[in-house]
């Protein structure tokens, strides 16, 4: 069934009481369960879940997965097998899009954690309590929530602007529901499939896994002597130079540097196939180019003019040259300038998400509403902003200043910052879906910076406060979008955020302690472990870059790092400009080419080889109604989905068996 909507003229001439009256006459739905005791369960659990998937790929790639579209699809197939065996009744369309809510919000509370506070610990290795990041972060995400209220009337109401991604949901959840109930439960099987097929090849290369099967279960440590149990070498190249070493066969280097030195390695990564379908096929080639240019080119030169050698740690042990090690010595730096070049030009080519958000600044127009509020009990009562903003921005600052050492000052100061970027990113997120958290955030921390360059903490956490808050805002607007188009209860989507935020914050923060900081033979846990070859942290690597700048400045880095940041800049504005010229049709992104070249190129690889997989299946079945457009094309993001989840699931296993054993 077709979602109604007003017209373009409507939009623009009719009055906001009108356009409030007209959706309650035409859209609402009344009193149909919407935030329910069910719908809450499912979406706290959801969410928990698909928080934990979410951070274990940002660790791995310093991408953050949204997870709303698959929460839909779970959750709708979840209780029409229940209700189909007589265990529940079928979920209500709203019930769903409330779950959707509580899940996205869980998902997008591990961002602080593979940035901000990840950057935080390396680059002061100080290891913040677990009570305290889950403070900070839940004080940040409800700011960001109480931010957002004030808007929600003005942008959804009565601006009726687009949130592409939120449409996107509310698009997906009336197909379900009023229209081809089979697709859904196609794509839900299609997820499932792949996940438990991901699943079991995520299990059959882990040790963790096979040691618990085969030792424990099996018992084939006590009948048949094994010391070691038998797994699959997710790094298939591994056999060769198993059997290379035997026989004193060729090992591949580049101006004599081996390939494993530099992390060329050829790994079979099914979380990373699924990552490359998701962002694309000009996306993945940029990322790809990153990692050809900074590996296979740059770093063997540097390496043989000795930019990158060996060198002695703290303890006196010799640190050999590895990828880890190119990318902390040289390459990170033209790699961060990439990056914060490129999304800051690409931020500033659209204009008109600043204007609009200073006349929202501004006050708008103004008009005279007459009569009673229609959505007086069904709306966010605005006094909660009033009163909640000024009592969480006090905690926030009290948090930042007891927990990171920011004198009370520059945290009173970073607010009023804080809140305009905050306005400036939820309405790039009402007109593209795009959140320029990461652009954003590195304003607030290089004017931190100026203040206080002494304190890594003073431009680290207030930019960390910008992205978690931005994210928050604009992501409940987002959320709020579909049940605005379906007939929802804002009131009850935004308490359902909230649950978010905790079940997402009680999921990853333990889980980022078990991945990122095990404990050694001793139970001392070390900001070390942070990054490894298993997760190379790039957004953190990110934040770490700037923080450093900001501290030493550029005359600390070698000439020739020097030199590579100057060209990045100059080729990351111009790929930026070219792209802006040519209408996003040039396609190379000098964000993804940054990303690229801290990532390890095995990761690059696997990407670029699922993005390439799905391009090329979906050239050849452009037909849609056809089996290989449902599967190829419509099914790209449960397919892509499953991959992610079940490799994830089973890795996050891994490491708790691990802990455990």
């Amino acid at each position: 069934m077709a979602i109604q909507h007003l017209s373009d003229e409507q939009i623009s001439t009719w009055s906001r009481s009108q356009k409030d009256e007209w959706w309650f006459k035409n859209i609402f739905r009344g009193d149909m369960p919407q935030l329910s005791f069910r719908a809450a369960i499912t979406g706290f659990l959801l969410g928990g879940v698909l928080s934990a998937t979410a951070l274990y790929i940002l660790g791995k790639t310093g991408i953050t997965i949204g997870v709303g579209l698959t929460s839909v699809i779970l959750s709708f197939a979840i209780f029409r097998a229940m209700h189909s065996i007589g265990l529940a009744s079928d979920y209500t369309i709203l019930e769903n899009n409330c779950t959707q809510s509580i899940a996205t919000a869980a998902g997008y509370m591990v961002s602080p954690l593979g940035a901000a506070l990840a950057a935080y610990m390396l680059v002061t290795g100080n290891i913040i309590p677990w009570w305290q990041m889950v403070i900070w972060m839940v004080v940040c995400s409800i700011l960001g929530v109480l931010v957002a209220f004030p808007m929600k009337r003005r942008f959804i109401n009565e601006d009726q602007l687009p949130f592409p991604e939120g449409r996107a949901s509310g698009v997906v959840l009336d197909a379900l529901y009023t229209g081809s109930a089979a697709s859904g439960v196609y794509k839900a099987r299609l997820l499932g499939w792949v996940g438990l097929a991901a699943a079991l090849y995520q299990m059959i290369i882990s040790d963790g896994w096979m040691k618990l099967v085969q030792f424990k279960i099996l018992m084939m440590d006590k009948w048949a002597g094994l010391k070691e149990p038998w797994y699959l070498h997710e790094r298939l190249d591994t056999y060769y130079y198993n059997a290379a070493t035997q026989m004193n066969l060729w090992i591949p280097n580049i101006l004599g540097t081996d390939f494993r030195k530099l992390g060329l390695r050829l790994t079979l990564d099914v979380a990373m196939l699924g990552i490359g379908g998701l962002m694309g096929i000009k996306v993945a080639t940029s990322v790809m180019l990153g990692a050809f240019i900074n590996f296979v080119i740059l770093a063997p030169l540097m390496i043989q003019a000795g930019e990158i050698a060996p060198r002695i740690s703290p303890s006196g042990a010799v640190v050999a040259i590895s990828r880890t090690e190119i990318v902390n010595q040289w390459s990170l730096w033209w790699g961060v300038t990439m990056m914060v070049v490129g999304s800051i030009v690409s931020l500033l080519a659209r204009p008109e998400i600043f204007t609009k958000a200073f006349k929202l600044l501004a006050g708008g127009k103004k008009e005279a509403t007459t009569g009673q509020d229609l959505l007086r009990d069904i709306e966010v009562p605005l006094w909660i902003s009033y009163v909640g903003v000024p009592l969480f921005s006090v905690l926030g600052a009290w948090a930042t200043h007891s927990f990171f050492g920011v004198s009370w000052l520059l945290s009173f100061v970073s607010l009023p910052l804080i809140f305009v970027l905050t306005i400036i990113c939820v309405n790039s997120m009402a007109l593209t879906s795009w959140t320029p958290t990461g652009s954003l955030s590195k304003i607030t921390q290089f004017t931190m910076g100026a203040i206080d360059r002494v304190n890594p903490a003073s431009n680290l956490i207030p930019a960390g406060m910008t992205a978690e808050i931005a994210a928050n805002a604009s992501n409940l607007l987002s959320d709020i979008k579909p049940g605005y188009m379906l007939g929802a209860k804002p009131r009850q989507q935004a308490i359902g955020h909230v649950i978010g935020i905790f079940a997402g914050a009680l999921a990853a923060v333990p889980l980022f302690f078990l991945l990122f900081l095990p404990p050694d033979a001793n139970g001392v846990r070390s900001a070390t472990t942070i990054v490894s070859e298993q997760f190379a942290m790039p957004a953190a690597m990110q934040w770490k870059g700037v923080a450093e700048i900001i501290a030493k400045g550029l005359s600390s880095l070698p000439t020739s790092a020097i030199i590579s940041v100057i060209v990045a800049a100059i080729a990351a504005a111009g790929i930026e400009v070219a792209r802006i010229i040519t209408k996003q049709r040039f396609p190379l992104s000098s964000v993804s080419i940054g990303l690229g070249v801290i990532l390890p190129p095995e990761s690059c690889f696997m990407m670029w080889v699922g993005a390439m997989i799905f391009w090329w299946m979906g050239s050849r079945n452009k037909t849609p109604g056809t089996k290989g457009h449902d599967f190829w094309v419509d099914g790209c993001e449960p397919i892509c989905a499953g991959l992610i989840s079940g490799a994830a699931l089973m890795g996050i296993g891994n490491a708790i068996i691990n802990v455990l054993m």
